[in-house]
């Protein structure tokens, strides 16, 4: 008896109908199943598509129609609906791509079975050579298909495809998602062949035409498209202000396969930043065939890998520049909101106690900042600010005044300084500063009226809006009222004025200016400080490195309450020299109290 001999062999399938079931339902995504149709119209050279989503007869229904040439003719003259429907997973375009066919996607024979994705029925529509219209119709799940011929009075152009009723998965899809999808999926596709696709949402009322997606920022010109021996790979790239919906896809030949960070490889980098929007179009990669959202990882997987990571250097250097440009722009506006609220708190305080910090300007041998390593040295706006270079809100804005920028009517009145200490027998000058709601300043059509509440002293002029206090001859608290009126706006504000002996020298002599200074970061992590004040270059260093500049970092808001408190904290050393350790905290929560309620 002959043994039998194990050998080799091809593979072979089984059984074809479980093969073409598990084919047709590989495809996951109903929008990317609508897609593969008109991809299909596109390439049969249709201009143009129309798809349309309604209701009839209470079933829900999906159509497209093209302009194309419609399906390939047999001998007959007929539409080979046969080939179509026996030839599963042998697509034509492949062999026409193989003779250098162009602007063909298509290549597995398996994207008319996407329609189990949508619905129960398919009905395909094409014309023949006499005019006449054959019909093919398909059933989710079931192995058949039939074919029939109807008369028609003109012959119609291209193809159409209906499916119906829907499943009840995906009737929910409107018009506006699809057109979305396909603004971004087709984008290239759409751009290239200048077809017209035209969605009409009848159960929404809608219509949309496609217009491939757009991207923000500039575009980056700077980057050569890298070349692997697979071929070329087209970069669109777009650099912007950072944002999580903000992202590089990848593309072939025109249509979106998946978005790049999710591809292994490229999770880390410039493509994850947020940076980076834009498309990378690589037309020698594999797609996996059923869901063709994947990519194979073979060579040319490799390629793109290694292509790519050649502009990876580049990226990331335009990457950081804008991150520093944007370190600077969030600088100055911290800056510029802890100018502000400075401002306001020392309208408040006594200015014989409190000094702004000394600050040369233009002073012989003084040199700019520059950036050094990884501080981040201020701006020239940031350099200085003088306690007398700070305008009002409406003087900023003044030169381009606008209809709102304009002051209202009166909201509040204070006096400034709402506490200030002056010598027996001398003046001091008084301001009332008024402000509408938004907190411009009012200048118009108001009527002062000053008046000592508790204590002596006089007025020159009590109602002027600057008045000259003079000091009574004997020590004491001294309070002031102010009453301001518009119309029929009636705001007080108060004042306290502590009349002393004698007062603490003030500070003569000084080439400098008095303002404050700018900042820079210094990252030292690990170590305690949190900020210093260098003289020599009139800048508030920070410790961003530390713990509790991370933790303050997680919002706008709280870094800048942060950096503002450092700000408070030098200012109160600088003028309190030698004080006590409860002295100094006294003065911090004061300068804080006022200056935090000022802070935007």
């Amino acid at each position: 008896m002959a043994r039998r001999k194990d050998g080799g062999g091809k593979l072979r399938i089984g059984d074809h109908w479980s093969a073409i079931s598990i084919i047709a339902q590989s495809q996951d995504n109903p929008l990317k199943a609508v897609a593969e149709f008109v991809e299909n119209s596109i390439d049969a050279g249709a201009k143009s598509i129309r798809i349309v989503r309604g209701r009839e007869r209470g079933e829900p229904f999906l159509k497209i129609t093209d302009d194309g040439e419609g399906i390939r003719l047999d001998e007959t003259g007929a539409p080979d609906f046969r080939y179509v429907a026996t030839h599963i997973c042998d697509s034509i375009k492949r062999r026409l791509k193989r003779n250098g066919a162009r602007q063909i996607q298509g290549e597995f024979g398996i994207g008319l079975l996407s329609f189990w994705t949508l619905g129960e029925n398919l009905k395909l529509r094409s014309s023949a050579a006499d005019g006449s219209v054959h019909e093919m119709a398909m059933q989710r799940g079931s192995e058949g298909y039939s074919v029939r011929v109807s008369r028609a009075l003109l012959a119609e152009a291209g193809a159409t495809l209906d499916i119906r009723p829907l499943l009840p998965g995906v009737r929910q899809f409107s018009g506006e998602k699809l057109n979305w999808y396909l603004a971004s999926e087709l984008r290239d596709r759409i751009r290239q062949t200048g077809v017209c696709v035209r969605i009409s949402d009848r159960t929404a009322r809608k219509s949309y035409a496609v217009t491939p997606r757009e991207f923000d920022g500039r575009l980056i010109h700077e980057l050569n498209n890298p070349v692997t021996r697979f071929g070329e790979i087209r970069l669109e790239l777009y650099l912007d202000d950072p944002s999580p919906e903000r992202g590089v896809s990848l593309y072939r030949n025109g249509t979106r396969v998946a978005e790049l960070a999710a591809l292994d490889g490229f999770q880390e980098g410039p493509w994850s930043s947020g940076y980076i929007d834009g498309a990378v179009d690589a037309p020698f990669i594999h797609l996996t065939p059923g869901t063709r959202t994947g990519v194979i990882h073979d060579e040319a997987y490799a390629a793109l890998r290694e292509g790519i990571e050649s502009i990876r250097d580049q990226l990331d250097a335009l990457i950081g520049d804008l991150k520093r440009a944007e370190e600077e722009r969030a600088s100055e506006r911290t800056l510029k909101s802890i100018r502000r609220a400075f401002r306001e708190a020392m309208l408040a305080l006594p200015a014989e106690e409190y000094d702004w910090f000394e600050v040369h300007r233009n002073a012989p041998g003084r040199r700019s900042e520059t950036s050094t390593g990884p501080a981040l040295a201020p701006t020239e706006p940031q350099r200085e600010v003088a306690a007398d270079d700070v305008p009002d809100a409406d003087e900023e804005s003044a030169p381009k005044q606008a209809f709102f920028d304009m002051a209202g009517p009166l909201y509040s009145v204070r006096i400034s300084p709402a506490s200030s200490v002056v010598r027996v027998g001398t003046s001091r000058t008084l301001r009332a500063v008024c402000r509408d709601r938004a907190g411009r300043q009012v200048d118009e059509g108001v009527v002062f009226a000053w008046t000592i509440v508790q204590g002596g002293g006089s007025f020159a002029d009590p109602h002027a809006e600057i008045v000259d206090f003079e000091a009574p001859r004997d020590p004491g608290l001294v309070t002031l009222k102010l009453v301001a009126t518009q119309r029929d706006v009636v705001c007080e504000a108060r004042a306290l004025v502590t009349v002393t002996d004698s007062l603490v020298a003030s500070r003569d002599g000084s080439p400098a200016r008095h303002g404050l200074p700018g900042y820079t970061y210094e990252n030292a992590p690990g170590q305690l400080w949190r900020s210093r004040y260098e003289l020599d270059r009139e800048l508030i260093v920070i410790n961003n490195g530390h713990r509790d500049f991370v933790f303050a970092s997680r919002t706008r808001a709280s870094q800048l309450r942060y950096i503002a408190r450092l700000f408070v904290k030098e200012l109160v050393i600088r003028n309190f020299p030698g004080s006590s350790s409860q002295e100094l905290l006294d003065r911090m929560l004061e300068l804080m109290l006022y200056m935090e309620g000022n802070l935007k």
